[in-house]
């Protein structure tokens, strides 16, 4: 960390509101001898005569010329960032560099804050994500798993990459694209479904709010983000809908769940769903979550039930492997059943999946099967075999025990699978089929347009568009 006197630093946020600095940012300013920021900032301010300007290109060089300026003897530096600089800005950079009692930061309106005013929407249960120098794919399982969504836009990840990954998996979703916040001339929110955001180019847009219009709405909060992380699971089987006890059983359900680790960013497949207990479960964490179910009957329940419990699960309807196809690389996949084509089903999941597959299996036939699979795929496999006896009450107010079934847990993790590295074969094959359009299996609303080219790869059309919120520009 470089040692910088105390107020040798000064960080101002440009509101994307366009209001004007407040005294004392105005005096930080006319004592300023160097000021580091976007052209269009530093012409904005109006610096006295004398003042040092430095034009911001990447972020290490710029670093290093502060560090190199404020070497120096009564030097005071500057930067000018857009919006809130704190709300993933350049403060993390500078804090880290030269320490947070160095800087004195004087925010502005964050872009996110003044898209949502514009929308006339709160925005204290919304999630923010950046997609600015990131995977895009963050972005689409928060806005898939999450009904009001704020994504900080950058190049190769805007409304039309957005909406071309989210036209056939999120179709009650809608977005309010900002556009040139700040500026009173150009200033507009747009209302655009996902599809018509992928057929455009964008220019100047900072945030996309992703929207499920019917809930945008939320009660009262008192926490601010998503809602907190569910304070039971393992549901019992009664607070599902299921036929003849055709769902995974709560014991396996809470050990799968442990071995999965669902979490916001992350998309998970229930594959074999039944009513989808396992998919819902997920969700409740905040993961994007697919029921993969092949009976009819089956895909009614899994919406009945994420109904009841208030997330967003997508049934698909088919037999799986060939329905999987046309689904995004998971994070993480449960297998509840399969009967004897379990096998290649997990080949299947295994080839996809990002970190972990979980099988649950009543056959012992079929256990070596299930673990030669997941060895093949390169994954570290163990497993247990659960069995389990409940408490079952009897005439004379005693309790005898009650034998569940025995049940396989196995497992595969992904070795090194810390990183976010895709199976490049299952992102390729899956952009073939989206570029074909959608599986009826998937159930797209008929007359939907299909993606054109290869969703989330599309070239940027402005690489100087608006940088994420609080970046210097």
């Amino acid at each position: 960390m470089t040692t910088v006197a105390t107020g040798a630093l000064a960080v101002i946020g440009m509101g994307a509101g366009g209001a004007p600095l407040d005294a004392r940012a105005r005096e930080l300013l006319d004592g300023a001898t160097v000021a580091v920021g976007g052209k269009r900032h530093l012409d904005a301010v109006g610096l006295r005569a004398g003042v040092e300007r430095i034009e911001l290109g990447p972020l290490a060089p710029a670093l290093d010329l502060i560090a190199e300026r404020l070497a120096g003897e009564n030097v005071r530096v500057v930067v000018l960032a857009s919006g809130d600089p704190g709300f993933f800005g350049i403060v993390r950079a500078l804090a880290d560099r030269f320490g947070p009692d160095a800087l004195e930061i004087r925010p502005g309106v964050s872009s996110v804050a003044a898209a949502f005013a514009k929308a006339g929407l709160p925005w204290d249960d919304a999630v923010v994500v950046s997609a600015h120098g990131r995977d895009l794919r963050t972005a689409v399982n928060v806005c898939r798993a999450h009904p009001k969504t704020a994504v900080l836009t950058g190049p190769g990840a805007g409304p039309a990459e957005l909406g071309a990954e989210l036209v056939h998996r999120a179709v009650d979703r809608v977005f309010l694209v900002a556009t040139a916040l700040g500026d009173p001339e150009h200033e507009r929110l747009e209302r655009v479904t996902p599809a018509q955001a992928a057929e455009r180019e964008w220019d100047t847009v900072g945030v996309v709010l992703c929207l499920d219009e019917a809930r945008a709405l939320s009660p009262v909060r008192t926490v601010a983000g998503p809602r907190p992380t569910p304070g039971r699971w393992a549901l019992d089987e009664g607070e599902f809908a299921h036929r003849d006890s055709m769902i995974t059983k709560f014991e396996v359900r809470a050990l799968a769940l442990a071995r999965i680790g669902p979490r916001t960013g992350d998309f998970v497949w229930d594959v074999g769903a039944g009513c989808g207990s396992v998919a819902i479960e997920c969700a409740r964490f905040g993961a994007a979550a697919v029921a993969v179910e092949k009976t009819a009957d089956g895909i009614e329940r899994i919406r009945a039930n994420a109904t009841a419990h208030g997330v967003d699960v997508r049934p698909v309807h088919g037999s799986a492997p060939t329905v999987l196809s046309h689904l995004a690389d998971p994070d993480a996949v449960f297998i509840g059943g399969g009967g004897r084509e379990l096998p290649g089903i997990v080949k299947a999941c295994a080839r996809r999946a990002r970190r972990t597959v979980v099988v649950a299996l009543a056959a012992l036939d079929r256990v070596p099967q299930v673990r030669a699979a997941l060895a093949e795929a390169g994954f570290t496999c163990d497993g247990v075999l659960l069995q389990s006896s409940r408490l079952a009450p009897l005439p004379g107010e005693v309790t005898r025990l009650a034998a569940t079934n025995p049940v396989f847990v196995l497992w595969g993790d992904r070795v090194g699978a810390g990183s976010s590295s895709v199976s490049g074969e299952g992102e390729a094959r899956r952009r073939r089929a989206l570029a074909q359009g959608p599986s009826p299996a998937l159930g797209a609303p008929s007359g939907a347009p299909a993606p054109q080219g290869q969703p989330g790869l599309r070239p940027h059309p402005n690489p100087l568009a608006e940088p994420r919120e609080g970046a210097v520009k």
